[in-house]
Formats: structure tokens, sequence, C-alpha cells
């Protein structure tokens, strides 16, 4: 508060005023955020000062200035100071006296600041001047920041209070208002009743003191009621939403850690297949070489089984070659028959022994060709038995590899259902939300409805039973007047008749027959209704005698007077 206390003094300075020593005090002793010059009479150079100060301070939060002494111009200055401040809160004027001017600039502060949330106007004169206050109400109806107001004592009237309902009707920040100790009176309090219904923010409204009816005060605060309800309601449906807006968002982090928990599984997934493919690929390296080598010995044996195909021919040759000298040899053998007998024996002998190893020969190359038959036929078998073990290989690297495939599109699938329920989940908390806030929504409109219906026939059977009061008392009124003067006629004519009456020889005497309610006189004959038998006739009238008197009781009586 130091620069503030610097700044005031250089403003008055230049200003060419003095800085008052109190209001340097009290800048010296103020806490932190807090303009606090109450019960301090600030001149209008210090009000100027502070209207200059107030824009460009953006520590201060309340301003309190009641009981000031303010003149009309310096609460001008001090007023349009605050116009372009942002930062103060609350803001008290009590006991100042405004009146026209201070109306008006009040008006102008709530027109052009944004932030003050709580203004006391107590003990001031803002409901003299109707002009003035309308200009403040109307700046009123469109502030939206304004939360608490206090006018007590500011002798507002009821066209104040028509102007003030207004306002009200269009505000919708404002949520109390003190108009206590003014002079509101019954058309005030029916114009603030009628628009309390469009105003739904206003949940405090202190009537006190304004000499305004009780059904009116009952009805205000029934509304006041109703909007305090409304509020507990929008503040419970206000959490509502938070708490289904947490949990939304719980859900959806719990889905999207599931989503990534089933994502990291299909990666792990995806490696494993990757690996299992690349240890089946080695594997089918492994079995390809393998198949390769099996080719190059069935290669080898195939040119062995050549080779020893040759030499089969070979020797087949070489048998047809001994067939052949066989027949040379037994023709020689017969052609020498005759000279070398002997040696033709010999030669036979040896050729059989020649013909003997040769057969043995052939024997063995037989022999040899049916081993080579069989050693081709074993590695044929084992060549066959390796093609299939090549070809389960292939198969089961086929079922290894659709097993891999359908395991991924399981896993795809199952990803794409998680989706799937992640994404209807949400829709349905969302729906749910949606369908609950209208809910209460619908529920407060009819409530409110059905409290508005129910004011309107209470107010409507209220005027009936007035006009209906107002109609007896006057019906009763009349009836009195007649009875009182049907009761002075009687009296009147009671006074009339006593000394009649106390004449026993006067002829005018009428005599009263109960038993068929006529009046007799000698020279006379009178009637009385039938609707006053059994009681005084007080004023009997003249008429015709009772032809219509047809009892047996009175027929000689009749006949008498009508003697007489």
């Amino acid at each position: 508060m130091q620069q503030l206390r610097l700044a005031y003094s250089r403003l008055c300075k230049e200003g060419g005023a003095e800085p008052q020593e109190a209001v340097l005090q009290r800048l010296q002793e103020l806490p932190r955020g807090r303009l606090d010059l109450a019960a301090q009479s600030l001149t209008v150079d210090t009000c100027r000062a502070l209207g200059k100060l107030l824009p460009k301070d953006a520590l201060l939060t309340e301003v309190i200035l009641s009981d000031c002494m303010l003149s009309e111009e310096g609460v001008s200055l001090l007023l349009q100071g605050l116009c372009a401040n942002t930062i103060v809160r609350f803001l008290d004027l009590k006991g100042n006296n405004l009146q026209a001017a201070g109306a008006e600039a009040l008006g102008q502060l709530l027109r052009q600041n944004k932030s003050i949330q709580s203004l006391t106007l107590e003990w001031n004169n803002l409901g003299s001047w109707d002009d003035a206050f309308a200009t403040f109400c109307g700046a009123l109806a469109g502030n939206s920041a304004l939360q608490q107001l206090d006018l007590r004592n500011n002798q507002i009237n009821h066209k104040g209070a028509e102007e003030l309902a207004l306002a009200l009707a269009c505000n919708t920040s404002l949520q109390q208002l003190d108009l206590r100790w003014n002079s509101i009176g019954l058309l005030g309090g029916r114009a603030l009743v009628n628009c309390l219904p469009r105003n739904r923010g206003l949940w405090r409204l202190e009537l006190a003191g304004n000499n305004i009816p009780g059904d009116i005060l009952r009805a205000v605060e029934q509304a006041i009621a109703h909007n305090q309800q409304r509020q507990a309601a929008s503040r419970e449906n206000q959490a509502r939403t938070q708490v289904l807006s947490k949990e939304v968002q719980h859900l959806q982090e719990e889905k999207s850690r599931q989503f990534l928990d089933l994502m990291e599984t299909i990666d792990k997934q995806r490696k494993e297949m990757a690996r299992s493919s690349r240890a089946s690929a080695a594997r089918m390296g492994q079995l390809q070489e393998t198949l390769n080598e099996r080719h190059s010995i069935i290669n080898a044996l195939k040119a062995k089984l050549q080779m020893a195909e040759a030499a089969l021919a070979l020797s087949e040759q070489k048998a047809q070659g001994l067939g052949e000298l066989l027949a040379t040899t037994e023709q020689e053998q017969r052609s020498l028959a005759q000279r070398q007998a002997k040696e033709h024996r010999l030669e036979q002998q040896e050729a059989a022994e020649r013909e003997s190893k040769l057969l043995k020969d052939l024997s063995a190359a037989n022999e040899k060709n049916l081993l080579l038959r069989n050693q081709v036929d074993e590695l044929e078998r084992k060549v066959r038995s390796q093609q299939e073990q090549l070809f389960l290989a292939r198969q089961e690297l086929t079922n290894t590899v659709a097993e891999l495939k359908a395991r991924a599109i399981q896993a795809e699938e199952r990803l794409e259902l998680e989706k799937k329920r992640s994404r209807q989940s949400s829709e349905d908390l969302e729906q749910l939300r949606a369908k609950e806030v209208e809910h209460m929504t619908r529920h407060l409109e009819e409530s409110e409805r059905a409290m508005q219906e129910r004011v309107q026939r209470l107010e409507a059977s209220r005027l009936t039973l007035e006009e209906e009061l107002s109609r007896v008392k006057a019906a009763a009124l009349s009836e009195r007047g007649q009875a009182e003067e049907e009761l002075m006629k009687a009296k009147n004519q009671v006074r009339l008749e006593e000394p009649l009456s106390r004449d026993p020889s006067n002829s005018a005497w009428l005599t009263w027959r109960r038993s068929c309610g006529c009046w007799c006189r000698l020279g006379m004959r009178l009637r009385a209704p039938a609707c006053s038998r059994g009681r005084q006739w007080p004023t009997p009238r003249p008429g015709p005698a009772s032809w219509a008197c047809r009892r047996k009781a009175c027929a000689g009586a009749w006949r008498s007077c009508s003697r007489n």
C-alpha cells in the first residue's frame, strides 16, 4: 500500500491540492487488496485522485467508501475511475446520500464494469428521483456480473419497484437483493411478484418494512423458495453431470488401457508369428537343402544304375560272342570229329569247362544285376519316404501358417469387437446422461408450470373471494339498513298505538285472531297475510275482508264481524 499512498500524494500535488492526512494514514494502515476509507470525509480532489488511481491499480479487490459524505461530483469521479477497473469485486457506498447524479453514475458503472459482484447502497436517496433510478435499473438489467445488491433505506416507491421489477425480469446474474425499509407498497410488491417467474437466478429477496400485504410477501417467499429449489436442482444436476463425466472419462481411460493391452498382445502375437515364420523358413531351407542332397544322392545312384546297366549290356554282348564262338567250335568239332576225336573230346571237355565257367559268370552277373535292382528299389523306397516326409513337412508348415493366420484373424475380430463394445458403451452412457438431463429438465419445467398454474388459480380464487366478500358485505349493509328502517317504523307505530291501546273504549282497536290470522275491528275488515300467522302484525293495513278464511273455528266470529 506504500505505492498507492505515494501515487495518491503525487496525483493530489499534480492537481494543485494537498493530500488529506487522514486518507494518507488509512492508506498506510490498509491490508493488501483492500481500500477501506469508511467514515472519512473525502473532498472532490481526493475523489479525483482516487478515480485516477483505481483503473491502474491491479491489487485492490474491495473498495469500502461508506459514510464518506461524498458529493455528487466526487461520486461521479470515483465511479468513472471504477468503470475501467477489472479487479474490484466488492464496492460499499453506504450512507453517502446519493441522489440523481449518483444514480446516473451508478448506471454508467453497471453498464461498463464487468467485475463488481457485490454492491452496497444502503442509506441513500436513489429512489427519490424516478428518472435517475429508472436509468440505474436499466443498467442493472444489462449487467451480467453483479450477484449481490443492497438497496435498504433508499426511499424507493412503487414506481421504482416497477422499474426494478423490469430490470429483474431481464437480469440473469443477480442472486441476492435487499429492499428492506423502503416505500414499495402494494403495487410495487405486485410488480415484484409478477417479475419473479421470469427471473430464475434470484434466490434471496428481503422486503420487510415496505408496507406490503402478507399475501404478496408469501407469494414472494414461494417464488424465492421455488428459485432456491431450482438452484439446488441445478447444482445437483451439475454434480450428477460432473460425476457422469468423470465416470465416462474413467471408462474411456479403462477402455483405452484395455485397448493398449490388446494392442500389446497383438504385437507380441505378431512378433511370435514373425519369429515362428522365420523359424519355419529356416526349417524349410534346411529341408530344401536335405532334399537337394537327397536329389544329388539319387542322381549318383541313377549314374551307378546306368553304369550297371552298361556293364550288363557288355556281359550280354560277351555272352552272345561266346555263343557264337561255341557255335563255331562246334562246327569245327563236327568237321574235325573224324580227325581229332581225342582232341575233340578234350576240346569238348575244355569247352564244357569253359561253358560252365561262362554259365557261372552269367549267373554271377545275373545275381549282381538282381542285387543292383534290389538296391535301386530300396533307393526308390527311401526317395518315396523322404518325399512323404517332405510332403508332411510342407503340410505341417501350411497348417502352421493357416493356424497363425486364423489366430491373427481372431485377434483382429476380437479387437473390432472390443472397439464396437467400447463405442457402444460410450454411446449408451452418453444417451443415458442425455436422458437423465432431459428428464430433470422436463421435471423442473413441469413443476415450474404446475407452481405457476397453482399461483394463478390461488390468485383467481383470492380475487373471487374478495369480490364475494365485498358483495356479501354490501348485501349485509343494505339488509342491515332495511332492518333498521323497519325497526324504526315499528317503533314509531308502537309509540303511536300505545295511547290507543290504553283506552278500552277506543273503537279503532284491532283484534288479532290467532286461529285464522285476521285483524278485526267494528265497521272495518282487515286481513293479515298467511306468512304472519302466529306472530304480532306491527302495521295493519286496510283491505277487504278475509274471504279466503274457511276455517270452521272462526266462522262464527267472521259472521259477527260482518254483521257489525
